[in-house]
């Protein structure tokens, strides 16, 4: 069963026995297994003896839709057909052809339903696109949390620092451990045949032909400039690559700031469009290390190390996955305008906003930010591997929103080029652990430093230069270098 905390009623409309089929409208889980959702609607119409119809669809309409953000989940998609091939379900994958195309088909299958389950995800245009169609339609509507290990309704509040949170964590989270999702919910589920797909719905919003997810990606009326990357999107992808990371990087993770070694999971890609599981890489972790839920201790002072008791790596690696990663989904949670500027912490606003008119070191403009031209040639790295890879090196990513706050005319102008710059490029942008690393920038979940500096205020500092002494940055440099590099750092 699934737990009562991560199930969230979208409207008052009872659920119809008498309906044709159960709809999983597939929104934020976006993977056949491992998924709280799905496993809801399949013991729903397990329960009621009724087929299950999941519907997985994709705008083109959602801010800073691109071409690469686009092939991503549609390569998820073609392997959502192939999981569900032999089950008994009806997949109806959507890909939208031109701006409002989707509009009314999941009210169209929520007529003839006996209950509409969906994923809850609390970030941009997902809970207002829910709270619409739930408005709309004559039948139950249930949204499904399996954003992290901790059930977001199980948390109080936003917490204003990591260090908060893992105390809290430390004394809530061990009772939630033993609560995982299947990792095949149809293991043991007795579900009628799949429907066939009526005839008004198949007209209307055709399957999307996911016989080339990237030349698909390229034909919709989304940002094109934005061009699919090397890496492929899809749940068997982010298991094979949960596995290499377990195998071959966990025992360095500890290493994972500096830019010349190989030690971060990268997944966060994987994880922002619910091709990835936290619970499964969770249990596959566990299963590394031979560790159990009985060995966590419970209670705790919020420090970092020992209270997983398992070994450094891994435990420094959880404080990222979880402390971290979920942070930002209760902030997003909690804090319904969490990317304003005014929900900074009042010490950080009021610190930015006296040396608002600090004469600034250098200013560049949003598209001088966008194609990297820049002084500095570190930040100018970073920001060409955001737009040929999708990502940044994860300490670079803080230095890389650091220096644009240095270098724009005010903050706010600073969280208005992150903002743009992330959400457009970025694999993970639009994430709630994604927010809350701009945030981060420029104070929030951080305290006030000392000395105080122009400009930053007594917000956290950060240099190139510092950066460049600490680690060697050379050969991250020399590889992702735009064609005019500068060659020395400047501050």
């Amino acid at each position: 069963m699934i737990p009562p905390q991560r199930i969230l009623t979208r409207n008052e409309q009872p659920r119809r026995p008498d309906g044709d089929w159960v709809v999983y409208w597939m929104m934020a889980a976006r993977r056949p297994g491992w998924n709280f959702g799905l496993q809801r609607a399949i013991e729903a119409a397990d329960s009621l003896g009724k087929p299950l119809v999941v519907v997985e669809a994709l705008s083109a309409s959602y801010p800073w839709a691109s071409a690469r953000h686009s092939a991503f989940v549609l390569e998820g998609m073609r392997h959502q057909a192939e999981a569900f091939a032999n089950k008994p379900v009806l997949y109806h994958p959507y890909a939208e052809p031109e701006v409002g195309a989707g509009r009314g088909l999941i009210e169209a299958w929520a007529e003839r339903a006996c209950l509409v389950v969906t994923d809850h995800w609390p970030c941009l245009e997902l809970p207002r696109w829910q709270r619409k169609v739930a408005a709309q339609i004559g039948v139950r509507m249930e949204a499904i949390d399996s954003c992290g290990i901790m059930p977001l309704q199980a948390t109080p509040r936003a917490f204003p620092t990591a260090h908060a949170f893992r105390r809290f964590l430390q004394k809530e989270l061990p009772s939630h451990l033993g609560d995982l999702p299947k990792p095949d919910p149809f293991v043991g589920a007795k579900l009628p045949k799949a429907p066939a797909m009526p005839k008004g719905i198949h007209k209307q919003w055709p399957a999307a032909d996911l016989s080339d997810p990237r030349a698909l990606a390229q034909a919709l009326p989304i940002d094109q400039a934005v061009e699919p990357v090397e890496v492929r999107g899809g749940a068997a992808e982010a298991s094979a690559r949960m596995v290499e990371f377990l195998d071959e990087r966990l025992d360095s993770y500890t290493e994972r700031n500096r830019p010349d070694v190989l030690a971060s999971s990268g997944l966060s890609p994987w994880f922002h469009f619910g091709h990835a599981s936290p619970h499964e890489l969770l249990f596959r972790l566990a299963q590394r290390v031979g560790w159990s839920p009985a060995d966590v201790e419970v209670g705790g002072n919020g420090s970092r190390e020992g209270w997983w008791r398992m070994p450094a790596a891994a435990e420094s690696f959880l404080d990222e996955l979880i402390t971290w990663r979920e942070l930002g989904h209760v902030l997003c949670h909690h804090v319904p305008n969490y990317g304003a500027y005014e929900e900074l912490p009042p010490w950080a606003v009021a610190t930015l906003e006296e040396h608002a008119t600090d004469p600034r070191p250098h200013t560049y403009t949003l598209e001088q930010f966008e194609r990297a031209e820049t002084h500095d040639p570190l930040w100018n790295a970073a920001q060409m591997q955001l737009r040929e890879e999708g990502i940044i090196h994860n300490y670079l990513r803080m230095l890389w929103g650091k220096k644009i706050l240095h270098w724009t005319r005010s903050p706010r102008e600073a969280l208005e080029v992150m903002v743009h710059l992330n959400n457009r490029w970025a694999l993970d942008g639009r994430d709630p652990n994604s927010w809350a690393g701009i945030m981060w920038v420029l104070g929030r979940f951080d305290r006030a430093w000392g000395p105080e500096r122009p400009v930053f205020g007594k917000v956290r500092y950060m240099t190139s230069d510092n950066t460049a002494r600490k680690y060697n940055v050379k050969a991250y440099v020399a590889r992702y270098q735009p064609a005019k590099q500068p060659a020395l750092f400047e501050e």
